[in-house]
């Protein structure tokens, strides 16, 4: 993996020379025209050198001096004004990765004594998180104890703290991201399940006392595992990886091709999966390179006049982690040894499971991931639960989830291929949740993934006691796709609207690989079968110049949406039923 090792470290210097500028004589990050800093930014940027660093060993960048600059973000980190557990725990592993001895760490010699007061302080300072702020925390105990800060090491405890919550909150394993007081349902297992595992990793390879990190792994792996085998799956063939839930785009790539490689260098990979795996990180980077940098000028683009990220992501920020995980890529390539190809092509895979999330007498929630190798159609839809953060938006919702086939705006809300009832006040939605999750053969070899909702739920993810019931069932058959939801009502009620919306996007026009799926002329071939809400297709609506419709891989053009703008009594003892068939139209974006 020389190459993909050189490769990876050229990026990251041309990413690093163009964003270290933007660090100010106070360490702060000044923000692209346009965008606002974050106050954890100075911590990305501390990591990135730190990475920078581990790769090369050179204190040098160019014009600029990588331990002035490393001392400068720490400072600022130190006294944010906002104490900001993420910007902390990397300007942390960031100081650590020029040496766990603090009389040999070139950036802490460079550090004012208020500094070191202060960090000493911060990094003492105990908190306790139920989501993968927690892997923030046991960064902090890593750098605490290898620096010598503190004589208790409390890394161990923390990470048995961290896993013991996965299985409180997932009878499968999987990392529930959801927390607070205003969680209602919970179950949100999304994209930082995966950053928690690579972080908690990453912090234990900084540790000074190696034989922890020796006892700590194998629990780590039996978790990890099981995202590594999900990333194998949902991998599309031009090499989308994960995409539902919220902070995708780069951020959805960098994070699985991470883990992976941690994978790989740890060796966690059987031989005879060895190609698989090697395959997909070398897709998964293909369409990371081509989609989101710049090779002209040589940075990350994030969001621009046809594509956009949750907003909370800045671009300097994105570069830095950028930076940071190309970096460690490098690493990992040389440490993990052999070739950056399999040694024979591997075929695309038939792909069709349910993977449970969790399981319990109140709720079922988890992913069907379905891969047609012929047609290329590959989808993810979730049954899961929203973050804080991701309340209200189309990211979690329970639909297929495929970019360029079946596409949904950036951080907003619309019932993308979900039927929406609005009763009053009450705006429900078959997501979120289920009951007898079970996946079956139907006619024609086709496969069922059906869900019950005994209870409505709310788009807030409220249940509505009372109200009514809903089941739910998806076929698939290689390229066709047919959906119905079936409504009752518990008493007479009345409906005020009903609507479904179908999103029409395209990748990129300039950033995307030449294997991009996107709809063809004949967009996607949707038929309504049944259709007892006796709602119509509205004039197709055009969103193109609106940019609250973008993607995170493209511009958003059309919604096509099926609606019913009247009042209509429902009454109990009738099933009300929405049926929908597809065949989508794919094609390559280049063709």
């Amino acid at each position: 993996m020389e190459n993909f090792a050189d490769q990876c470290l050229d990026m990251a210097q041309s990413i690093l020379g163009h964003n270290l500028e933007s660090i100010t004589e106070q360490g702060t990050i000044s923000p692209v025209p346009g965008e606002n800093s974050r106050t954890d930014e100075p911590g990305h940027a501390a990591l990135a050198i730190g990475e920078y660093y581990r790769a090369t060993n050179e204190t040098q960048l160019g014009e600029y001096d990588l331990i002035d600059l490393s001392a400068r973000t720490v400072t600022a980190q130190a006294f944010s004004p906002e104490v900001s557990e993420n910007g902390l725990a990397y300007a942390a592993l960031g100081l650590l990765s020029f040496s766990p001895a603090k009389d040999r760490n070139p950036v802490w010699e460079r550090l004012m004594d208020p500094t070191r007061e202060q960090l000493d302080k911060l990094l003492l300072e105990r908190s306790d998180f139920e989501n993968h702020h927690q892997a923030f925390n046991i960064a902090k105990a890593v750098t605490r104890f290898s620096l010598g800060l503190s004589k208790k090491d409390e890394t161990g405890r923390l990470i048995d703290r961290f896993l013991e919550r996965i299985d409180s909150k997932s009878s499968t394993g999987y990392v529930d991201d959801a927390a607070g007081e205003d969680i209602r349902l919970g179950g949100s297992f999304d994209i930082y399940g995966v950053l928690s595992f690579v972080l908690i990793r990453q912090a234990l390879q900084l540790h000074g006392n190696v034989h922890l990190r020796d006892r700590k792994l194998p629990s780590l792996r039996s978790y990890s595992e099981k995202y590594l085998k999900l990333i194998i799956d949902i991998t599309r063939q031009d090499g989308v990886a994960w995409a539902y839930g919220r902070s995708l785009g780069a951020y959805g790539q960098m994070h699985c091709i991470s883990l992976t490689l941690q994978a790989l260098r740890d060796g966690w990979v059987p031989n005879d999966q060895r190609d698989l795996y090697v395959d997909t990180v070398r897709r998964l980077f293909m369409n990371f390179f081509i989609t989101y940098l710049d090779q002209e000028h040589g940075y990350l683009v994030i969001r621009d006049e046809e594509r956009n990220t949750v907003p909370y992501h800045t671009t300097r920020m994105a570069n830095f982690d950028a930076a940071r995980y190309l970096c460690q890529w490098s690493r990992l390539a040389r440490s993990a040894g052999g070739s950056a190809g399999p040694s024979k092509p591997v075929p695309a895979r038939r792909v069709a499971r349910f993977v449970s999330f969790d399981k319990s007498h109140r709720k079922e929630q988890g992913l069907f991931v379905y891969q047609d190798p012929e047609s290329g159609l590959a989808l993810q839809l979730p049954l899961i639960g929203s973050s804080i953060l991701g309340k209200g938006t189309s990211d979690y919702l329970a639909f297929p989830h495929s970019p360029g086939i079946f596409d949904w705006p950036v951080a907003k809300y619309l019932p993308i291929m979900q039927p929406e009832l609005t009763f009053g006040d009450k705006v429900i939605l078959p997501s979120f949740y289920g009951k007898n999750c079970t996946t079956s053969m139907g006619l024609r070899n086709s496969l069922n993934f059906k869900y019950d909702q005994p209870e409505l739920i709310t788009k807030d993810e409220e249940l509505v006691s009372g109200l009514g019931s809903c089941k739910v069932v998806w076929s698939f058959l290689k390229s066709r796709i047919s959906c119905e939801f079936s409504f009752s009502v518990k008493q007479q009620v009345t409906l005020d609207k009903m609507r479904y919306v179908l999103g029409i996007a395209a990748p990129h026009s300039r950033y995307h690989v030449t294997t991009a799926f996107t709809l063809g002329n004949d967009g996607h071939r949707a038929e309504v079968i049944k259709n007892d809400f006796q709602a119509d297709w509205k004039e197709l609506e055009v969103v193109t110049d609106n940019s609250d419709y973008r993607t995170y891989y493209g511009n958003m053009h059309y919604l096509q949406i099926l609606e019913r703008d009247r009042p209509l009594v429902m009454r109990p003892g009738t099933q009300y039923r929405l049926s929908l068939s597809f065949e989508p139209d794919i094609a390559f974006a280049d063709e």
